[in-house]
């Protein structure tokens, strides 16, 4: 991390600002990817343990971008995309932003001990690590694969909700932890692929940088095809069902048709019509995670109804 310039503040950092630097738009998926992993697990809880957990978890996902944006101030300072977020844009001071995310860091991991359970917590408590440390502080700005391996940190949520009912792992929750990790390359690396000109100028090594879009393309294709048995493989276990399998199959098929598109794209004329390609494949693959894991929870909905097929 190198020192940004922050010293000078136009404006009082207001809760808008001190929100924002939670990330609630990733804090979104992790609330509800972790509150699914924890309704469909096999175990029923009372309602108070399944807000305050999944407020905890919530917490714990907000300590983790707060964290990132602290060491990541330099670099998003000279981003279009992330420039005006609340410490590179000086409305909120680094030590604050560090302050914060150990604090609910701290505050997360305890609260989800005594809510829940000592292995829910433990998890929770890498994932952090995971995401602050292993990912936000190295891979990051060391290789190529930052995104393949930083991925699982979004991947664990899941299986933090099935923890916190069942204190354990299954095949379940792996395989809805898998789900997120392949999910993850493609749709970053689409976005990578239009906003190359950012990682570039941040010195970010991510794949459109160091190898090329050509390069990226085809590593979009590949890991989109080997997301498609992972997401179908979920359908048939236990928390699988035909709701499910019908939108797994038509998003992994449409995911897949954009994955060829992007992979057919010529360089030539990329830049002349301003990515629409990749640009609709990253805003297809926004809704890819919400309609696979809401699909499950219809199908636990049923069999809780007894009307479950399988």
């Amino acid at each position: 991390m190198t020192d940004v310039d922050v010293t000078e503040f136009e404006h009082e950092a207001g809760f808008g600002d001190y929100f924002a630097l939670l990330k609630p738009r990733v804090m979104s998926l992790v609330i509800f990817t972790a509150l699914v992993g924890l309704l469909v697990a096999p175990v029923s809880l009372h309602p108070v343990v399944i807000l305050s957990s999944i407020l905890f978890i919530a917490v714990g996902a907000g300590a983790s971008g707060a964290l990132n944006m602290w060491w990541d101030a330099d670099i998003d300072a000279v981003m279009r995309r992330t420039a005006k977020r609340p410490v590179p844009s000086g409305r909120v001071a680094p030590e604050e932003a560090l302050a914060i995310g150990v604090g609910l860091s701290g505050i997360a991991v305890v609260m989800l001990a005594l809510a829940a359970n000592l292995f829910a917590a433990a998890l929770l408590a890498f994932t952090i690590f995971f995401y602050a440390v292993i990912y936000t502080m190295w891979l990051k700005r060391w290789t190529p694969q930052n995104i393949v391996i930083g991925g699982a940190a979004g991947a664990f949520p899941p299986m933090i909700g099935w923890a916190v009912a069942t204190g354990g792992v299954s095949v379940e929750s792996v395989l809805m932890f898998a789900l997120i990790f392949m999910w993850t390359p493609p749709h970053f690396w689409a976005l990578a692929l239009f906003m190359r000109a950012d990682y570039d100028t941040a010195g970010v090594p991510m794949l459109t940088v160091t190898h090329g879009r050509r390069v990226t393309r085809n590593h979009v294709l590949v890991y989109t095809a080997l997301l498609l048995p992972v997401a179908l493989g979920l359908a048939f276990t236990s928390i699988g069902g035909p709701i499910y399998l019908a939108v797994a199959f038509v998003m992994n098929a449409l995911f897949l048709k954009g994955a060829c598109d992007i992979w057919r794209r010529d360089e030539t004329v990329a830049e002349a019509d301003n990515y629409r390609v990749e640009k609709r494949v990253f805003r297809f693959s926004l809704y890819y995670l919400f309609l696979h894991f809401g699909a499950l929870l219809a199908d636990a909905t049923l069999r809780s109804l007894g009307l479950g097929v399988w």
